[in-house]
Parts: C-alpha cells; structure tokens; sequence
C-alpha cells in the first residue's frame, strides 16, 4: 500500500461502515460531486469544463459506469459540486463509498489528496499482502462493525463458537416461523441441503 494512501486512511479511522454510508446518504439526499478523468500528472483545472469531466454526478454511477478508465490506468479527481476543490468532512465516506465498489472486483486502490481533490486510482503494484492490508482497513463495510467496538462475541474461541452458533440457530427459528419451508437455515445453499 502507498504511504499516501496508507496516510488518508490512517487520518480518517476508522472507516466508515456501510450503515454510515447509509445514513449519510439520508442526510444528504442527491449527493453529488465533480468528478474528472485524467492520466497521471497531466491535470489541469480546465479539465474539469472537458469531456472528461462529469459534473453534479453520483459517484457510484459514475465509477461503474466508467471503470474501464481506471482499468486503463486513468486518475479519478473527486470535487464539490461546481467547484474545483472538496470539503475535507466528504473524504471518509467517499473512500468508503469507492472501496464499496471495488470490493467486488477486489482491487485496491491509491488515495491521495492533491490541488484540495480526492485523486484515487487503482494500484497496479498491490500483491496479495497489499491488498489483505487494504481491505482489512475496510473490512467493517460489509459487517457494519467498527474494530473498536465490542460485539459482545466472547474472546474465547469455543465459547465465541458456542454464542455464534446460538445467535444462528435463534435467526434459524425467527426465518422457519416466517417462511416455513422457503427458508435455508444457516449459510446452506439447495444443492447442499438435498444432497444430505
């Protein structure tokens, strides 16, 4: 992982979890942002009135619907809605939001600030460790817990397993009383089930 990658991340933890990300998208109904494409050390602030450019967008939309550009090794620049620049209090979420969506395709990503915008790409130089570090600093998008919070999870492991396994079996009942033979109980799939 790059040091200034490394720093953004350090600076913002921890990172947001998706229930965060969810509850910011309330407070913040039509959340949008400047976005620019550019190769590496050739921005220009004119390049935000190109065709670039994608102006009062949704980043998620955006990032999907363009991620080719940063396959083919192009910076993406995040700024506020018709400026040239991005209020630090959006930095957390918009990473968090970023590596949401690049969970899937786990790939890691390099994030910088640079000329007062968000600079992030993908980083071609991650190796396995690199990208284990990574998304260990995000992990918590998908379970919705912080690392600093107690979970109530025991820290012995057999009794850890012990708690687990109750919290399942009780989700297990509430699912079978409300749809019956419709439910799978536990992380089963059909083919694993008929095939006992």
């Amino acid at each position: 992982m790059k040091q200034t990658t490394r720093n953004l991340i350090e600076k913002f933890s921890p990172m947001w979890t998706n229930k965060q990300i969810w509850e910011f998208d309330q407070l913040n109904e039509e959340l949008s942002f400047d976005l620019v494409y550019t190769e590496p050390g050739k921005y220009d602030e004119t390049l935000w009135k190109s065709k670039y450019a994608h102006p009062d967008s949704y980043i998620r939309d955006v990032v999907v619907r363009t991620f080719d550009n940063m396959i083919d090794g192009e910076e993406l620049w995040i700024a506020n809605k018709g400026g040239t620049r991005l209020d630090e209090k959006y930095i957390a979420y918009i990473m968090a939001v970023l590596v949401d969506i690049m969970i899937e395709e786990e790939v890691c990503l390099n994030f910088r600030i640079d000329e007062n915008c968000l600079v992030t790409s993908i980083d071609r130089d991650s190796d396995v460790i690199d990208c284990k570090e990574f998304f260990e600093e995000f992990y918590h998008l998908a379970t919705g817990f912080n690392y600093d919070t107690d979970t109530g999870i025991p820290e012995d492991e057999t009794e850890a397993e012990m708690y687990l396994t109750r919290l399942q079996e009780d989700f297990d009942e509430k699912m079978k009383a409300n749809l019956g033979e419709d439910y799978l109980p536990g992380n089963n799939d059909p083919d694993t089930l008929n095939a006992k």
